[in-house]
């Protein structure tokens, strides 16, 4: 499979997730809408960096993610902090015995979809 045929399969998970934060934000669901954004900003970062350098590393590592990203030139350097943001929203909304506020997840959804809108505008080239 090419790199970009990859990056487009990553775009669509992006916004399946994203779908699905959007759905979530709206039935009040904030820590699933949260960990839904922050799904939906790893597939958008692994598909700008497979349409813009051809490939993206798989780790849990979210400095490197976020390094990785930032590497990706231009668009990559613009959205890296974004994607910085959402995954510092990632323990709380999954791990840790408090929640997400509604603010909280309403800006994940927002920054989720600004990385969801740079993966569509890599992949499109």
């Amino acid at each position: 499979m090419t790199a970009l045929a990859s990056a487009r399969l990553h775009l669509a998970k992006a916004r399946e997730f994203l779908d699905a934060a959007e759905a979530s934000q709206e039935l009040e669901l904030y820590n699933e809408a949260t960990a839904s954004a922050v799904v939906s900003g790893i597939n958008s970062k692994d598909a700008i960096c497979l349409a813009l350098v051809g490939r993206s590393n798989k780790n849990d590592n979210h400095e490197a993610a976020r390094s990785e990203l930032k590497a990706a030139g231009p668009a990559g350097r613009t959205l890296e902090p974004v994607l910085g943001r959402l995954l510092r929203l990632k323990t709380r909304a999954q791990y840790q015995d408090t929640s997400v506020s509604p603010a909280d997840a309403k800006k994940a959804v927002e920054w989720a979809t600004r990385l969801y809108e740079g993966a569509q505008g890599a992949v499109r080239g």
